[in-house]
């Protein structure tokens, strides 16, 4: 039988990779008077719903979306929560 999931994946640029949108914000903020903003730094933020037999085969199955789709591994990091959500009866 299998069991639904809601993943949560969080994207985000190696820190050793430039991010000129995370600098526009910082800029644009410092012109709005927040001065005490000292870095921005832009990532995805992802849900998404999986069926699957378990949680260590969902896990599996989420690291290939992000290592083929989702990310780019060469110049992003990224981290998922993973919960299993009850399954209404009759839906």
């Amino acid at each position: 039988m299998n069991r639904k999931y809601q993943a949560k994946i969080y994207v985000t640029l190696r820190p050793s990779v430039l991010d000129p949108a995370g600098t526009a914000v910082q800029s644009g903020l410092k012109h709005m008077g927040y001065e005490t903003v000292e870095q921005v730094r832009i990532g995805k933020y992802i849900e998404l719903m999986l069926s699957s037999t378990d949680e260590t085969t969902a896990r599996q199955q989420l690291e290939r979306m992000c290592e083929q789709l989702l990310a780019n591994p060469v110049i992003e990091n990224y981290r998922f929560n993973l919960v299993e959500v009850a399954i209404e009866i009759g839906a």
